[in-house]
């Protein structure tokens, strides 16, 4: 259920992710004629996010939403829809349906009901789920030592800020794993580290990665380089 492909730099890594993302893409298209995908931030998207806009993809059949964002309007740097909208729909990529997290509200805990319903709009369960990963392990906006989302219902949970993090909604554990298919791509040593410990039995609040690489209900595919 879980394959883990090694690769020689990051850039190559994200390539081969970018590849296979179009095709669960198009799988899903050809299958039942709609696609969904939840997308992550961070470094990784500017290698992926270009080429898979070029993938000549029936865009206008396609939902984007995102694995996390941080509580901030979608024209700052640190916005994951932002992001998206910038290196993802563009072209004819730009068909497709952007579903953000962020709503008007003041904070994540005033959002939550509308992000909710949001989500729910969607189909699920989602097509294919692009994943980074933390030096500390995290997945999504859920943290080590953070219980608030441990027992989250719903497909939604808020994620208060504090000195560190500002804050963000985030898709739940159970959200994160209505999928048919998860991947997950890491580069560095310490990510390295912090993935081989997931692997290892243990406390998912101590290590959030092991939701996704310690389960066998979703196949899943991580993309790693030193």
């Amino acid at each position: 259920m879980i394959e883990e492909r090694l690769f020689a730099t990051l850039e190559e890594a994200a390539l081969a992710l970018g590849r296979d993302l179009a095709r669960c893409l198009g799988d899903a298209l050809a299958a039942r004629g709609r696609a969904t995908v939840a997308v992550s931030g961070g470094r990784t998207p500017e290698l992926i996010f270009p080429a898979l806009a070029g993938a000549g993809l029936d865009w206008e059949r396609i939902s984007v939403t995102l694995t996390d964002e941080r509580w901030v309007g979608a024209d700052d740097d640190d916005s994951n829809e932002g992001l998206t909208r910038r290196l993802l729909l563009t072209g004819g990529a730009a068909a497709a349906r952007l579903v953000g997290l962020k709503t008007p509200a003041r904070s994540p805990q005033e959002g939550l009901a509308a992000t909710a319903a949001r989500l729910d709009a969607l189909n699920w369960p989602l097509d294919v789920v692009f994943l980074g990963m933390g030096e500390d392990g995290h997945v999504a906006s859920l943290f080590p030592g953070d219980d608030g989302w441990g027992g989250a219902m719903g497909r939604c949970v808020a994620v208060a800020g504090d000195d560190r993090r500002s804050p963000r909604m985030s898709l739940t554990p159970a959200a994160l794993l209505d999928a048919r298919r998860v991947l997950l791509i890491l580069g560095g040593a310490a990510k390295g580290r912090a993935l081989d410990a997931a692997k290892r039995p243990g406390s998912v609040a101590d290590l959030p990665a092991r939701l996704v690489v310690r389960q066998a209900r979703v196949p899943m595919t991580i993309y790693r380089a030193p």
